[in-house]
């Protein structure tokens, strides 16, 4: 049973560190809502021996990184409350260590890789950063059809990711050394990594951004059509989830696909009133597709474009 204090400790973590996320797991029963704060502070953890590691040896954040999967596994013991509950609850849920490691190994890709050349290089890399992430989360959600739900959460974990990584550019380079916009695709509209590196803005960094928001939107639409396969006390935080992370996707649009010299973030008022607008399309219409095509946006297979403030559709741009 995990203690108050892991819980505590956890929920600290994933307020202090996920803020958008965190609005929707309050919404989650509690059944689910008090794992998912372990979760994601062991995924925050893990994410953190890699990203807060600037003076750190590479062999030391390995070794960092082996110690949580030893203690995530239930192989040494450990003080620490967040992974002791997490060991406790990947027992209970069945997650399978496969999954864990596959998580982990992508932290420890971070430690060294700088730079992806191929998206199909960056989806290997996110089956298990984000992938992996949305298994776990399925597995203490459950679902009569798990097969399926587990595949459209892994689609769904992606879309956030990919997100991330869309409006976290600057923070990313600048903080890191790290460029997860493809080679390829920076390629195509002329964009050098030494562009990036110096923050220049131009039309070809906009085109780019342009073409990534597009492949990003169709994982939001894979992974939200998975959503009805989840328990229906589950489903309206996930949906909120989806709307949320996908309306940096409108700041983007806004700022001209600049990431460059400013990082994107959502206002508290503006998370109030996509939490309203969805809650309310959500009281007449249970269908998770309708209502992210009312609410979000990114456009689904009609290719209607929401407006973000009346929640009508409008031509897609």
């Amino acid at each position: 049973m995990v203690s108050e204090t892991q819980l505590e400790v956890s929920k600290a973590i994933h307020r202090r560190t996920g803020p958008t996320f965190y609005v929707a797991t309050r919404l989650l029963p509690e059944r689910v809502r008090h794992a998912t704060y372990v979760l994601y502070a062991f995924f925050r953890m893990a994410d953190e021996v890699v990203d807060d590691a600037a003076d750190v040896p590479a062999d030391e954040q390995r070794a960092a990184l082996e110690r949580l999967r030893e203690a995530a596994l239930g192989r040494r013991t450990t003080d620490d409350p967040v992974l002791s509950a997490f060991a406790e609850l990947r027992e209970r849920y069945a997650v399978p260590e496969a999954v864990v490691a596959e998580f982990l190994d992508a932290m420890a890709t971070d430690i060294t890789k700088r730079r992806y050349a191929t998206h199909a290089e960056l989806d290997a890399y996110m089956a298990g950063s984000a992938a992996a992430v949305g298994l776990m989360m399925t597995a203490v959600m459950g679902s009569e059809e798990p097969e399926t739900a587990r595949e459209h959460a892994a689609a769904l974990g992606e879309a956030f990711q990919l997100t991330n990584f869309l409006r976290d550019v600057r923070e990313d380079v600048l903080e890191r050394d790290r460029i997860y916009l493809p080679e390829e695709s920076l390629a195509a509209h002329d964009v050098t990594e030494g562009q990036i590196e110096r923050l220049e803005m131009d039309d070809g960094f906009a085109a780019a951004m342009r073409a990534e928001l597009r492949h990003t939107e169709e994982r939001y639409r894979e992974g939200v059509a998975g959503i009805k396969y989840l328990p229906t006390d589950c489903q309206f935080p996930v949906l909120l989830a989806a709307v949320m992370y996908a309306d940096h996707h409108r700041l983007i649009e806004d700022r001209g696909y600049d990431t460059l010299s400013a990082t994107p973030r959502l206002s508290t008022a503006r998370k109030l009133s996509l939490l309203a607008r969805t809650r309310w399309h959500w009281a007449w219409n249970k269908d998770p597709e309708a209502v992210f095509a009312k609410v979000s946006t990114v456009p689904m297979a009609s290719a209607a474009r929401p407006d973000p403030n009346s929640g009508r559709p409008h031509p897609a741009r």
